[in-house]
């Protein structure tokens, strides 16, 4: 039924790169909240190498993936498929948070397509890759991505950035530290 693998193979990979969205899941060490995110865009996620990924933290309304991978660095990438062949694709791991002050910030940022409202960059080390039957996992298609995310961040100047950023990326629901001031400015850079 499930298999685990040591590293993403090649039909991995391509199963993983051809999803249009997937599932972020973190939480915090002692007592807290689990937070599950969406993500979407298909071109906000990337395969490092064999067992490493990445993918674009863009803006929105909690800062709960980042306070979370910062506190303790436990993640979960979770991609379904919605089409013909039923399967899911679980990537466990730690990660960390790449702001736009690390070093290896502009080269991680031109592997993703552009987006205004790109907070940091999650890197994820695989620890355990493994995939299991979709049987219960709805067929559906795809319509078209969103452009609203986009659409909202590319109308906020800095200041507006930087302002929501400190009302709703300053900590997580639990109190976990998230964005600190010197981190809200936003990405001028783009891929």
């Amino acid at each position: 039924m499930g298999h685990v693998y040591r590293q993403l193979d090649a039909p991995t990979r391509a199963f993983i790169e051809q999803q249009p969205m997937f599932f972020v899941a973190t939480a915090p060490t002692a007592d807290g909240r689990v937070n599950v995110s969406p993500k979407g865009y298909a071109d906000t996620f990337t395969v490092l190498d064999d067992t490493t990924v990445a993918y674009l933290d863009l803006d929105g309304s909690g800062i709960e993936t980042v306070a979370h991978v910062r506190e303790n660095g436990r993640i979960t990438l979770m991609f379904c498929s919605f089409d013909r062949r039923a399967i899911i694709v679980r990537l466990y791991g730690t990660g960390r948070v790449v702001t736009l002050h690390d070093p290896e910030f502009p080269a991680l940022l031109a592997r993703f397509g552009p987006h205004p409202g790109v907070r940091s960059i999650i890197v994820v080390d695989c620890d355990r890759i493994a995939d299991s039957c979709g049987w219960g996992v709805p067929r559906m298609s795809l319509i078209e991505e969103r452009s609203t995310l986009d659409r909202w961040a590319a109308r906020q100047d800095v200041q507006e950035t930087r302002s929501y950023r400190a009302r709703h990326n300053r900590a997580s629901i639990d109190g976990l530290p998230g964005l600190s001031a010197g981190e809200s400015d936003p990405v001028s850079q783009h891929s």
